[in-house]
């Protein structure tokens, strides 16, 4: 058994028990107090209070001219927050541990939170209509309903969402401490990173990080239904790989070399053909072809004939068949009268 540190790279001989979480009074009480403060984010926004207020004054504080010398480094980092490359790099990460583990729950888990973030993050962001600061028309206004689509932050929730659930499937209490600082760090720096260029509001990223901590603490409500997947999903895969092996298992019905005929020499040509003819294809006198031989035998060579006759010469001392040969006298006898 390997005990270095690349033994963790191989595959797990059986899949381990992975302790699936439940939804706790504590994760509940969480919750509640994440929907509470989404919510009163959307009612400040809708009211235009201090918090549109605040909007404004941090936008006309432009902090990208304030400190240009991050704009260049804070221009990669807020890639961390894109849907596509968090996707691959998450998934990637995710599919290997599928192999590893036998399951296909960490593959799924990460499926049903994008899902459910595109669901509620982007409907909020089509209802409401915000328009970003780059695009704002009046100022200290809202800029609601205007066909925008910057409210909540979508770079934010998707860090908050994919990063974290690296945080939520971990299997040991250590790596969860970790991987949650990691993905709070990461997320709460994309967000200050897109205030800072400009392209979301204050209160976008507030929103972003609270509609992302939302879909993370309702997972657990959504495991049955991942459960519930991974079984058809393996189901199907065994009935197609049955499918697949029923053809290669059925052996091929084996064709047996027919004896062979050794005919003695003493025969002659047209009586080997004969033999071999009665004896049939397989040599055996029980084929069918062995009846139709022997009622039809081969006839020993002679010579072919033509329309015209034989092709010998004629002889000529010899008379054609059918005509009448002359009577020969005989010597040595006298003629009665």
């Amino acid at each position: 058994m390997r005990t270095d540190i690349f033994a963790r790279l191989d595959r797990e001989p059986e899949p381990p028990k992975i302790v699936i979480p439940r939804m706790s009074r504590h994760r509940i009480a969480l919750f509640g107090g994440t929907l509470a403060f989404y919510l009163a984010i959307v009612v400040a926004v809708l009211a235009s209070s201090w918090l549109v207020a605040l909007d404004w004054k941090v936008m006309l504080f432009r902090p990208y001219q304030q400190w240009p010398g991050l704009h260049a480094f804070l221009d990669y980092y807020v890639v961390l927050g894109q849907r596509g490359p968090t996707a691959v790099m998450v998934a990637s990460w995710l599919g290997w541990r599928s192999w590893r583990q036998h399951t296909l729950r960490p593959l799924l888990t990460l499926g049903t939170s994008l899902l459910l973030l595109n669901v509620t993050v982007g409907a909020v962001k089509l209802g409401l209509g915000r328009l970003g600061p780059h695009y704002a028309t009046e100022i200290g206004s809202a800029e609601l309903f205007a066909g925008g689509d910057i409210f909540p932050s979508g770079h934010t929730a998707n860090a908050v969402v994919t990063w974290g659930i690296l945080a939520y499937l971990a299997t040991t209490p250590r790596a969860r401490r970790y991987l949650s600082a990691v993905s709070a760090f990461v997320s709460l720096g994309v967000g200050l990173t897109t205030v800072y260029i400009g392209t979301h509001w204050l209160s976008d990223v507030l929103l972003g990080w609270a509609a992302g901590l939302l879909i993370l603490l309702a997972l657990p409500w959504f495991e049955p239904l991942i459960t519930r997947t991974e079984v058809w999903i393996l189901s199907v895969r065994e009935q197609w790989r049955a499918r697949r092996r029923l053809p290669e298992s059925a052996p091929a019905a084996p064709v047996a070399p027919g004896p062979v005929v050794v005919l003695p020499q003493s025969l002659s040509g047209g009586e080997a053909a004969q033999e071999t003819a009665a004896k049939g294809p397989a040599g055996t006198a029980g084929h069918p072809g062995a009846a139709r031989a022997r009622a039809h035998p081969v006839r020993s060579e002679r010579t072919p004939l033509t329309p015209g006759g034989s092709r010998r010469p004629p002889h000529a001392d010899r008379a054609p068949r059918g005509a009448t040969t002359p009577a020969r006298p005989v010597t040595g006898g006298g003629v009665s009268s």
